[in-house]
């Protein structure tokens, strides 16, 4: 899931650039079998991160979380030798802002919010980060969004919205979790289209390895404090090795690989069906029952996501 010839331009010689910067995908083409292929695994891995989230801090303070599982992340890409190539010094860092802003605060407020506001209500706001990705990506590329991927946006994120609204009736929330939550999806939609030149000229994994050693270093403190308030127990432990190997190390690197071919607000529309995977899943694995709302809005979410996939015009 790196950079191919094919996926954009070679890396050039040392040239000044803004710390701000995106680009267009590779491929402004309709959606293929491989772009589908990386948005479906993205959103199946994501989908239960909240799930995951939620059973470790049964035990673990959202420090101990966040430092987890960026550790377990950057643990799994090391193991892949492309992702040790080097990095130009023109670009290094953009690579640690990248970390700071995609695999650092986000994952510290995610945890940390889901202490005042249920794992519904994070989803729900985390459905945004396809607008938010497409706000970023009007400022940063000076040109309004394609009309037809603007409307597929809308219609993604009101699907979110009619799936989500069942599960929101009585469910907890604070303006500080909420705000928390909203700081971190601002950060996802800038993220999603800073990684787009930068994939486009190092590949996937040796930008991800070198972004997420730098969350590292920015969780650590926050990590050890989180040691005293936390405990050891075997099934929040055992919950951080999905979140941080799958949803951390490999669901970062498809999503990076993704947006460099298609952009930053068309990659990010995998997050729209986030809450489509957790009702699969609740209806496989616990039986649950689907309201009709949740039904309509996946229907709107598949039709946003089809509308957003078509080619740039």
């Amino acid at each position: 899931m790196d950079r191919h010839p094919g996926d954009g331009p070679p890396a050039a010689a040392a040239v000044p650039r803004r710390l701000l910067e995106t680009g267009r995908g590779s491929r402004p083409e309709s959606f293929g079998a491989t772009e589908w292929l990386l948005l479906a695994s993205v959103a199946m891995i994501w989908g239960s991160s909240f799930l995951f989230i939620d059973i470790g801090l049964e035990a673990l303070r959202p420090g101990v979380i966040a430092l987890s599982r960026v550790a377990l992340g950057v643990a799994a890409l090391s193991l892949f030798p492309a992702a040790r190539r080097p990095i130009g010094r023109e670009d290094r860092t953009r690579v640690a802002f990248l970390g700071v802003i995609w695999a650092g605060l986000p994952l510290l407020l995610f945890p940390l919010a889901q202490q005042w506001i249920d794992s519904s209500v994070a989803g729900m706001l985390n459905g945004a980060v396809p607008l938010a990705g497409a706000a970023w990506a009007v400022l940063l590329l000076r040109r309004p969004l394609p009309r037809t991927h603007a409307v597929g946006l809308s219609v993604g994120f009101a699907g979110v919205l009619a799936i989500s609204w069942p599960e929101l009736q009585g469910s907890r929330a604070t303006m500080l979790g909420t705000s928390l939550v909203v700081l971190a999806v601002i950060c996802y939609g800038l993220a999603v289209n800073l990684a787009v030149p930068l994939q486009q000229r190092h590949g996937a994994l040796p930008v991800l390895l070198r972004a997420q050693l730098a969350a590292l270093v920015l969780l650590l403190p926050f990590g050890l404090w989180g040691l005293r308030g936390s405990h050891f127990a075997w099934g929040p432990a055992l919950a951080m090795l999905p979140l941080g190997i799958l949803g951390t190390g490999l669901a970062f690197v498809l999503m990076t690989t993704l947006v460099g071919r298609v952009g930053g607000p068309r990659g990010a529309v995998a997050t729209y069906f986030i809450p489509v995977v957790a009702i699969v899943l609740g209806v496989l694995l616990l039986d649950e029952r689907v309201a009709a709302a949740a039904v309509a809005g996946t229907a709107l979410v598949v039709g946003g996501a089809w509308l957003t996939s078509r080619r740039e015009r």
